[in-house]
């Protein structure tokens, strides 16, 4: 007589039966806190609040906990990623946009940047904090994160890490998480839909070097991925998985761009990583024209260095709103992303980048400032 055992079901199986489950029923409401409860909430979100200044407390926060706590993979990956955003945010105050946009046009721009960057951080942070104070008592503590405003969708996969620590699909369920995140509150606002999707499409996608999402390492080497839809949210969830792959799957590669994070604090000026092109000092006269200084990704005989100033000198810091309400999962197939369907990726983007820097320069040489 043959007996039959029913095969044990894989983490992600048990994540994707959970979800489901959720995604038909009512939301549950709420259980009253203890006054240890709200006093460890408060405290979680005044520190988030500490953190969440701007772009370079942001990214070092990252990058901290990152140290303290290598199983949270995102948190590394969110730091190299939030390096992105401060540049693209210097750049708006650097000495190329300067001459192609408005005052009020890269105001704009630096808004949309902000809005987004403070929104993943206030979100995701306070579930680092439960999870850091759950690991000092001992037990889990992933209940509380609805009261933090967090998806049910992340309460769901914290919960199944605690259990079976897989660092590949906590990571890349923090990537659905962050992306779905902003969809409505960001990229489909009507304001930012408005005033920067509409109107700098092109230019953001095929001028800008908003698109290149640049991991550096040692001897100024650059590995990435590129962004062509912004606004698919397909799309994006895609690419963090892509960066992820580079990140992380070559174990080599991880270890220099750790090394490089480390040794190189971060402040926004792109001199951070290539101090032979980039400096956030103006080196330049001036108000004076200049000829091409790029050729090549190097600067040719006798020319400055390209202005890309800190992020202190660029922007002031900026009080945001609170977070627009509600959960945004709603949908089970959100889960199919969480399959471990890429390889490693090589990720060279040196060269394309240059090429998308030297559009730039000469778009800023003809002082032909695009009209919106």
């Amino acid at each position: 007589m043959f007996f039959w055992r029913h095969r044990e079901k894989t983490p992600l199986e048990r994540i994707r039966d959970e979800l489901k489950q959720k995604s038909n029923g009512t939301k549950a409401d709420l259980k009253p806190l203890s006054l240890k409860e709200q006093i460890l909430l408060e405290e979680i979100k005044k520190e988030t609040e500490r953190h969440n200044l701007n772009n370079i407390t942001r990214t070092k926060a990252y990058l901290d906990f990152y140290l303290r706590f290598p199983e949270i993979e995102w948190a590394f990956l969110g730091h190299m990623v939030s390096r992105n955003g401060g540049y693209n945010m210097t750049d708006l105050q650097g000495e190329l946009l300067t001459r192609l946009l408005s005052k009020k046009e890269r105001t704009s721009l630096f808004s949309f940047l902000e809005r987004g960057n403070w929104l993943i951080f206030q979100d995701v942070y306070p579930q680092f904090l439960l999870y850091q104070e759950g690991l000092r008592r001992g037990k889990r503590l992933f209940y509380l994160l609805p009261h933090l405003h967090v998806s049910t969708f992340m309460e769901t996969v914290w919960n199944h890490f605690w259990e079976n620590k897989d660092r590949y699909i906590h990571c890349i369920a923090l990537v659905i998480n962050e992306q779905s995140y902003l969809e409505k509150r960001v990229v489909q606002h009507p304001v930012y839909q408005k005033e920067v999707l509409r109107k700098f499409e092109f230019f953001l996608q095929d001028v800008l070097s908003f698109n290149h999402i640049l991991f550096p390492y040692e001897n100024r080497g650059l590995k990435g991925q590129t962004l062509h839809q912004f606004e698919s949210l397909h799309e994006r969830i895609l690419l963090g998985k892509r960066l992820y792959a580079v990140l992380f799957k070559n174990k080599d590669f991880h270890r220099q761009a750790l090394d490089w994070a480390r040794s190189h604090p971060h402040t926004g000026s792109r001199k951070d990583y290539w101090p032979q092109l980039f400096h956030y000092v103006k080196e330049g006269a001036p108000g004076l024209a200049y000829p091409l200084r790029l050729k090549g990704c190097k600067l040719r005989k006798g020319a400055s260095r390209f202005y890309s100033p800190k992020l202190e000198n660029a922007w002031k810091n900026v009080s945001q709103p609170e977070a627009e309400p509600g959960d945004w999962f709603h949908d089970v197939r959100a889960a199919s992303y969480l399959e471990d369907d890429i390889d490693m990726i090589d990720g060279e983007i040196k060269d394309e980048y240059c090429k998308t820097l030297e559009r730039l320069e000469i778009a800023a040489l003809a002082k032909k400032a695009i009209k919106f």
